[in-house]
Order: C-alpha cells, then structure tokens, then sequence
C-alpha cells in the first residue's frame, strides 16, 4: 500500500511539470515534416583531405585541428563561386559546399559542382583548375587519376576522358536493354553499374537485356488520359534477365566482355580491380543462389583467368563485398564470407590461396573502413562485444583484434586517406550524436571529442524508452526488443499496446543507439498513451548466418512463432491490456503483420498493414528465390506463406494501405488480397496512395503516418 501511495504521489507531483511540457506533432517527428529539421541532434559534415579534417558546411570550409578541435576558415562560397567565375546560368555555379570533397591528399584542390559537372578549384591559387565538359546527365561516375566521367545520356553508356574529349560508347541502349546502371535490382550489394580501374583508364560497366522479361503495368493517372507506364519485374520463377560484363579501354578506344559464359540465369556481382587495373573480379552466383564463385578475367582481352574461391550451401550463399587488395601487398586480398556461420575477414593471395582466417568467433564483421598502412591493419565495424553495439576495431594481419573505441554504443567511422586518423560518430541510448576523432597510431588510441550534441528533444514531453531481452521460440536464442512506454507510465494502468514488426532479412529494429534506435512514429503514438513493443525476431541481421538462415523456404513462419513469444512475454506484464493489442509494419512488416492477423485472429484486435507482400510468387526473382526457392520446387512452402487461403480468417479491423504505383511490391498483392476477402466475406479496409511508391515521399509521409495513428485511436483505444 505504501508503494502505491508513494507512486500516486509521484504522478501526481509529476503532473505540473509535465503539462509545461510541449508535445510532439507529427511535423516535428516525421522525416517529411515541416519541423523535422530542428528535432534532429546537431551534425557536423565532415570530410578528410588527407589526414587534414575539413568541415563542409552550406556556405563554408573550415580546417579542423584533429587535436584541438579548433577551427580555420579554409574558403567560403562566395570564394568558391568567384574563384569559378560563376552566375546563376553557368554551368560551374555552386550552390552549396556540403558535398565537397578533397580527392589529392598533396594538392589543394577541391572538387565541387552538382549533379551536372565536377570542378576542380584550387584554393590556394584561387582559380579553377579543372572542370569536366559534360553537361546536363546524371548518374555520373568520376575518376580521379584521370579525371574521366562515365554517365548515361539518353540511354547510352558514354566516357569523357580527362582532356573533355566524348565517347559513346553503345547505340542499342533503350529501356530494354540498360547500361551502366544498377542491375539485379539492387541486390548483392549492387549499387552502381560502372567501375573504374584504379588507374582510370579502363572501365568496367554492366549491360542488362531485359526484354524477356514481363512487364509490370504500372498507371500513372495524373494525365488527363492515364498513362501506360510498365515496370520490368521478373517474378519468382519467372524469366529474369541476362546481365554481361563489358571493359572499356581509353586509349585503345575498345570494349571488350568478360567471357563468363551464358548469362541466362546466373548473377554477377561485387567487381573489383586488381591495384595494376589489369584484372577484373567478380563473384558469380547461380540462380538457386547456392554455388558462389569468385572468378578473375583479363581486362584487355575479356578472357576467363581462373576461379579463385568457391562456397556452396544447402540453402543460400549471398555475396555483399567485392574482394579488396592490402595497399602494402599487391599480391594478397581480404574477402568477407559467411561460410564459418558469421561474416569474417580472410586473407587470400591473388593465386585464390586461403592464407588465414584474421576474424572469427560468434560475431559479424559489418563494415570493412580501409586500412591503416603504417600498421598494415584493417580497420572495421562489428558487434565484437554484444549483437546491439556496433563498434571499431582494427584486425592486423595476424588475426589480433584491438578496439579503437571505449564507449558502449552504435558506431561509424571514416579513415583519414593513410588511415592514421578515423572520424567516428555514435550515438547511444542516452546521447543523440557524438562525434570523435581518434588517431589510431597511438597506442592507445587518442580521441579529441568534436561535437557532443545536446537533447533536441528538451522541452518536450518524451517517452520512456527501455530495452531487454527474451527467449525465442527456440527456447535457446536470445531475442533483444525495445518497450516504449508513455511520458506518464504508471504501473498500476493498463494500456493499449502496439507490436511494431519487420521480421525480414538485411534489416533489425534494435540497437543500442539514441533511444535504442526508436522510430519517432514511436514517440507519437506513447504520446497518445500506447505502449509499442518492438522484438527483432529470427530471420533479421547482424546475429550470424544460421539466426539468419532458419527462415529458410517458409519465410513468416519462424517469425511468427518468435513474435508470438514477444506476446507472451507481454502477457505477464500486468499493464498492457491484452484486449487492446494491435500490430503494424510495412513491407516485410505488412505481410508479417496480415500474418499474424490471419494466424492469431484471437489475438490480434487492429492492424495496419503497409505495402504487404501477400504471396511470394509475386515478389521478385533475386529475393524472392534467395529466401523461398521457386513456386515449382518449394510449392508447399509458398502454399505455407500464401496469405491469400487466410483471408476468411480475418476477425480484427485491419487496414492496408499500399502506394498505388509501388515497384517493389507491386499493387498485384493488395487487390489479391482485397478479392479474396470480398470471396471469403471478410471486411479489410484499404488506402492507396496514388503516384506513390513503395515508401511515402516528403509529406505524403506525414499524412500516412496521422492515418495509421487515427486507425488505432478509431479502433484499439
């Protein structure tokens, strides 16, 4: 009795302070608010020009002493615009200095511009020392060795050299047949479509046909009469495309392809050059993504050397880095694998000799930094010291790992380009955003903090955030969650809860970040008086290939089973109300939380469920095979995950809500599902958000985010 009235005393005191408090609007807590900017914690642009630390702001530079912090006016805008001899129609006007960067550690040369043209300025001479001679295209590629541009006009792969003069490359390039972009839809680590050699005089591009592959009928509906805009989308088991490896050589004028054989159903990805830019690299990946081989050609003829590495696997093998060659040694490279159960480190010479393993142990290599080349070390990212802190370590050739870092939390860092100096930025549960510099020579390694940014939440009434840990269904696996309760929480209430839920591969909710990475919808519905339970289930990141690996062939099975251990865990917590227990997600989150609708329809009173997977023979080839194989050889797992047979479970109110013109979960999914409701005789409601895709964009974003909300407050409060 005497810690209830103690309690209420508490709240009660509470009360006055709490109402002087603001509360949050979603313009201050959505990504496209209109107040989002001043919410976020202070930041800093950094850069490095050698090991010197440059700020970039919008309309300054300034010189940092890496062991003072102070700072020097290195240039302004207006000295930069000036310097450049620019107006607002010309070419080589600058509008902002926050992407500049410094690519000679030795020259005073800054390389600014925008999408349109890269500038050389040097500043200490005060005049342009370049400026490339494209104009107008996007996607550009630039090397600075020899100051060559690879960019797409007009569907056509094209070079300028160093000197200004253009090459085009192809004449067939056409919405079918794609140059120099991303392919195989953005998956294996595939970010680009064009590398260049080390020395910038070769070229090496992806071409893609997918005219054999089926359209998707995409509508744009803003045209008096809508338009016909279809999307390529090679569905699981479907025809995908056929991509190939061309090399273009300046000063011979010629392309030559990789000869890799026949491209039909095979992947190729993660390229890399060898440092003399005589050999290209690649893994090459089987359609049932289950026999991975790293292969090397010969750049001027096109020619197959040799296979250096091969890993197969019973279920998946999945490349996410090219190789990388030590700066000190041109004979030996690092390659990441997953083959001992966690992604480590391993060190090959250029003959594919498996040298030694330099990682290992129950952790995950997550970030290969650079090196350090008076060490001769690697630096990187990795959850060493637990599954939720992500920290730097350098790894010497020896295998010997040394933390470089002493603070528990989530960390990044970027090498100075000797890698003596590393900038590192983190956060933890109770700090927004520090940022560091460490010098890593030292031997124990010297920090000179930067920026410690305060709370941009003071003032406002915020939320309780928590994080812990349960068994997953497994009953061995710890499961790491977070809990956000309302500013007010008292024990003694029941509250309306919401499981907030991804599930899927390359992806968790918790780490030990800022509010243990809480997503600020979070803060706005504990506003409202909800408690939000977040748990990273099996199947999610950065906890090893066989956490990774259970989901394998009956993706949301598993997940379920340990989201459902979450519930049960909420079950004994006296103050949430399991009568009012809602879920949410979007993409794998929307099919998990239609999942979890449909298989515990007792349970589960709302839910809204955004841009959904319904059945994965609907989704595509690269990750649709990789988790669930093809409907003809995994058919009883893809009747298993099928949400299409669960319709007539539907009991709770559930809406869905889908951007109208999304490409990556195409609207096939939704309305599938809304006909087998309308057969079933079940009732889902449904939003579309039209010219929209798979995420909301700018302040559509603002408004789904209230929409979601109002559906809970409609139905679970």
């Amino acid at each position: 009795m005497k810690i209830k009235t103690l309690i209420t005393l508490l709240a009660l005191i509470s009360l006055p302070i709490m109402a002087q408090e603001k509360l949050f609007t979603l313009e201050d807590l959505n990504f496209g608010g209109t107040n989002f900017h001043n919410m976020q914690p202070k930041n800093m642009w950094l850069t490095w020009w050698g090991d010197q630390l440059v700020q970039t702001d919008v309309e300054e530079c300034h010189l940092i002493d890496t062991k003072t912090g102070k700072k020097k006016l290195l240039f302004t805008l207006d000295d930069i615009n000036k310097w450049a001899e620019s107006d607002e129609e010309a070419n080589r006007y600058v509008r902002h200095l926050m992407n500049a960067s410094f690519p000679y550690p030795d020259k005073p040369l800054v390389a600014v511009g925008n999408k349109k043209a890269v500038i050389l300025v040097d500043f200490k001479a005060k005049k342009v020392a370049w400026q490339d001679s494209i104009s107008g295209q996007t996607a550009n590629d630039w090397n600075k060795v020899s100051r060559a541009t690879a960019y797409v006009e007009e569907n056509q792969l094209c070079v300028v050299d160093g000197q200004g003069k253009k090459r085009q490359l192809t004449t067939d390039g056409n919405r079918e047949i794609v140059y120099g972009q991303s392919v195989h839809r953005n998956e294996f680590g595939i970010e680009k479509g064009t590398f260049w050699s080390p020395d910038g005089q070769r070229l090496a591009f992806y071409r893609m046909d997918q005219s054999m592959v089926t359209d998707y009928p995409q509508v744009n509906i803003f045209p008096r009469s809508a338009a016909y805009e279809p999307d390529k989308y090679p569905m699981a088991g479907m025809t995908s495309h056929k991509v190939t490896v061309g090399v273009y050589d300046i000063a011979a004028d010629k392309t030559v392809y990789l000869k890799a054989g026949d491209p039909t159903d095979r992947y190729f990805t993660n390229i890399a050059w060898s440092p003399d830019s005589k050999t290209v690299y690649m893994f090459e990946l089987n359609r049932g993504q289950n026999d991975c081989r790293l292969v090397s050609y010969n750049a001027e003829t096109g020619d197959r050397i040799a296979e250096l590495y091969r890993e197969t696997s019973d279920k998946y093998v999945e490349p996410l880095h090219p190789i990388v060659f030590l700066p000190w040694d041109n004979t030996k490279f690092i390659m990441q694998s997953q083959r001992d159960g966690y992604n480590h480190l391993y060190l090959y010479n250029k003959d594919g000799k498996l040298l030694r393993q330099l990682t290992s142990g129950p952790w995950v290599v997550m970030d290969v930094l650079g090196f350090n080349k008076k060490q001769k070390s690697i630096v990187i990212k990795a959850n060493k010291e637990h599954p939720l802190h992500h920290r730097l370590y350098s790894v010497s050739m020896t295998g010997l790992v040394k933390q470089l870092e002493t603070v528990d939390g989530v960390h990044n860092g970027v090498l100075s380009s000797s890698g003596n100096l590393l900038i590192d930025r983190y956060s933890t549960p109770t700090r927004p955003r520090v940022i560091d510099v460490v010098d890593i020579t030292q031997k124990t390694p010297r920090h000179t903090n930067i920026l410690e940014a305060e709370d941009p939440w003071t003032g406002y009434q915020q939320p309780i955030f928590e994080c812990g840990s349960i068994k997953a269904a497994d009953g061995v696996t710890d499961l790491y969650y977070r809990m956000v309760k309302p500013a007010d929480f008292n024990p003694e209430k029941k509250y309306p809860t919401v499981v907030y839920v991804y599930g899927g591969p390359h992806a968790n909710n918790v780490q030990a970040s800022w509010h243990w990475a809480s997503r600020s919808w979070e803060t706005y519905m504990a506003q409202k008086g909800y408690i939000v339970f977040i748990l990273d289930n099996r199947g999610s990141q950065h906890r090893g290939r066989d956490f990774e690996q259970a989901t394998f062939h009956q993706l949301g099975q598993i997940e379920m089973q340990d989201q459902m251990k979450g519930v049960d865990y909420l079950r004994t917590l006296p103050y949430v109300d399991m009568n009012r227990l809602g879920v949410h997600g979007w993409s794998f989150g929307g099919f998990m939380t239609i999942s979890l609708m449909t298989n515990y329809p007792d349970v589960f009173k709302v839910g809204v469920a955004g841009g959904p997977v319904i059945d994965w023979k609907w989704y595509e080839v690269m990750y649709g095979e990789r988790y669930m194989g093809t409907p003809e050889n995994n058919a009883e797992g893809y009747a298993k995950t099928s949400l299409i047979s669960k319709a007539g479970n539907l009991k709770g109110k559930l809406q869905i809500i889908t951007g109208y013109n999304d490409p990556t979960v195409v609207p096939q999914h939704c309305l599938s599902f809304l006909d087998a409701c309308i057969k079933a005789g079940t009732q889902p409601d449904f939003f579309a958000y039209p010219g929209e895709e798979h995420n909301m964009r700018g302040h559509a974003s603002v408004h789904l985010h209230e929409r979601i909300t109002q559906y809970f407050e409609d139905y679970l409060k």
